[in-house]
C-alpha cells in the first residue's frame, strides 16, 4: 500500500478542500470545507452521542438527492452550523447545486454539516458564521493541506491534549484513491500508554517518524490533566470509485472502525461522531475475485472498506502530531518533544 502524492484527501480526483480559522485575541476556531465541483455521490454514519448536524437525512440511499455538492465541517458547536450558509452562497454564485427550475440559477446547493464543540476555547460568542464558510470556500484547492491547528479543528482538544486537522489517503493495486480528512476532538485518548498515538503502527513507510517519548517525559504527564467534556470528531472518507449511496454509506460506517483504532474509547456520550462518504465516481470498482460470482462487486467494496479505515486511522494521528498549542492546552509536540525525530 502507498500513499496518494500528497497523502491527503485532496489525492481523490474530484475535490477541493478550503479552510477558514481564527486564532488569538480570544478566538481559536474554523470551518474547513470539502468541494466537489462536478458533484459526488454521498451518504453519512453518526456515532457518537451528541452530534450537530445538518442536511444529513438528505444522504439516507432511500431519498431523492444522489448527489452532493460539497461538505462543511466546523466549529463552534451548533452555532457553527451557520458556516454552511456561507458554502451555500459561494455554491448559488457558481450556478452549483440540485436543479429546481429551468434557468442555470435555479439550483438548491446540496451541503450537508457537521459541527465540533470548540465554545471552551473562544470568547464566548466567538464562533464561526456564514462568513467563515464563504471564505473556506474561497480558499478551496486540490493541493497540499495545511494540517493541525488549522480549520475545523483550529480550537479541537483531543483528550487532554491539543487536537486539530489532519488527512491522508492510501492508492489500492488497482489504482483506487481513498482519502480522509478527520477534525479530531474526541473525548476519549489518543495515546497509548507509551505516550505515542494509538494508530501509529498503521503509518506506512516512514509516515510517522517517532520514537517513544523519554522517561521523564512520562512521567511528568499528570492524571489530573483536564479532559475536555464536550467533544465531537467529524471527517470525511471519500474515493474516487464509482459507488452508489448505500455503498457510500458502508464507507462512512468503517469510517468509524478507524476512529475507534485511534481513540480510545470512542463514540461516546459527550461526542457528536460523524463520518460523510463521498464517491467523485471518476473510476470503474473493480471486482474482486470471489467464490460467489456476483460478490466480486462486494469483495472490491470490501478491501475499499478496509484500506479506508486505516486512512482515517492516520488522518486522526496526523491531525494530533501537527497541532500546536494554544493557552490552556498543550500539544502532543509540546508534552513530548523527544518522541520527534
Amino acid at each position: 500500500m502507498i500513499a496518494g502524492v500528497r497523502n491527503a484527501l485532496t489525492d481523490v480526483p474530484g475535490l477541493l478542500v478550503g479552510q477558514h480559522h481564527r486564532l488569538g485575541a480570544g478566538w481559536a476556531t474554523g470551518t474547513t470545507v470539502v468541494l466537489a465541483p462536478d458533484g459526488a455521490v454521498g451518504a453519512v454514519d453518526v456515532r457518537g452521542g451528541g452530534p450537530g448536524t445538518r442536511e444529513t437525512d438528505l444522504l439516507d440511499p432511500s431519498h431523492l438527492v444522489q448527489r452532493v455538492n460539497a461538505i462543511c465541517l466546523s466549529g463552534g458547536s451548533a452555532y457553527g452550523l451557520a458556516a454552511a450558509d456561507g458554502v451555500m452562497r459561494h455554491l448559488a454564485a457558481a450556478h452549483q447545486g440540485f436543479p429546481v427550475g429551468p434557468g442555470p440559477e435555479q439550483v438548491v446547493p446540496i451541503v450537508p454539516a457537521a459541527v465540533l464543540f470548540d465554545l471552551w476555547h473562544n470568547t464566548w460568542g466567538n464562533r464561526p458564521d456564514a462568513e467563515f464558510g464563504a471564505l473556506a470556500c474561497a480558499a478551496a484547492t486540490d493541493g497540499p493541506i495545511e494540517q493541525g491547528t488549522v480549520g475545523a479543528g483550529a480550537g479541537a482538544q483531543a483528550g487532554w491534549l491539543k487536537g486539530g486537522l489532519g488527512t491522508a489517503s492510501a492508492v489500492l493495486p488497482d489504482g483506487t484513491t481513498v482519502g480522509a480528512l478527520v477534525a479530531a476532538n474526541p473525548h476519549g485518548d489518543v495515546l497509548a500508554p507509551t505516550g505515542l498515538p494509538w494508530a501509529t503502527q498503521l503509518g506506512l513507510a516512514e509516515e510517522f517518524r517517532l520514537r517513544a517519548p523519554d522517561q521523564r517525559e512520562l512521567a511528568a504527564v499528570s492524571p489530573e490533566f483536564p479532559a475536555s467534556k464536550l467533544n465531537t470528531t467529524i471527517g470525511v472518507i471519500a474515493t474516487d470509485a464509482t459507488l452508489s449511496k448505500a455503498e457510500c454509506r458502508r464507507l462512512a460506517v468503517v469510517a468509524h472502525d478507524g476512529l475507534a483504532r485511534a481513540v480510545r474509547p470512542a463514540h461516546s456520550m459527550f461526542d457528536g461522531d460523524t463520518f460523510f462518504a463521498l464517491s467523485t465516481a471518476k473510476r470503474e470498482l473493480v471486482a474482486a475475485d470471489a467464490i460467489f460470482g456476483d460478490a466480486g462487486r462486494a469483495g472490491a467494496l470490501d478491501e475499499l472498506c478496509g484500506v479506508a479505515a486505516d486512512v482515517v486511522s492516520r488522518a486522526i494521528t496526523h491531525a494530533v502530531l501537527a497541532a500546536t498549542g494554544i493557552p490552556g492546552l498543550p500539544a502532543f509536540r509540546d508534552v513530548f518533544p523527544s518522541a520527534l525525530l
